[in-house]
């Protein structure tokens, strides 16, 4: 997570980062956005797909389910490779795909996908 932090902020993306540990957590944020207005939605969801309790998978389906937050983007961020897992994340609607990379500068380009996919706003 550190990481990651670091990456959106060096590509000076002001954002409100909310973070959850596990699936089941992620799948109660949902719910909790869609039970009350005021409740926050993210516009969007960085994704790994090995949570604990619940898969990323299952995440991002729920989230797709979601009647306040279907539309928030997706960016799966995850040591799988495998081509299985690209296309059903694909399916259930996932925006794009990232590795985690073994290296610093790698890792960092991060923040510039984060960026495109937000339309390369860096203000609010």
């Amino acid at each position: 997570m550190f990481l990651l932090r670091e990456a959106i902020e060096l590509a000076h993306i002001p954002a409100d980062l909310h973070v959850v540990t596990d699936g089941e957590r992620a799948f109660a944020f949902i719910d909790e956005a869609d039970a009350h207005d005021t409740a926050p939605c993210p516009g969007l969801v960085i994704l790994d797909l090995n949570l604990p309790r619940k898969t990323g998978g299952e995440v991002l389906e729920h989230l797709r389910q979601s009647r306040k937050c279907r539309y928030a983007r997706v960016l799966i961020v995850t040591s799988s490779d495998s081509e299985q897992d690209k296309a059903s994340t694909a399916k259930l609607g996932a925006d794009a795909y990232f590795r985690k990379p073994s290296g610093y500068d790698a890792y960092m380009k991060i923040g510039e996908m984060v960026k495109d996919m937000l339309g390369g706003e860096t203000q609010r």
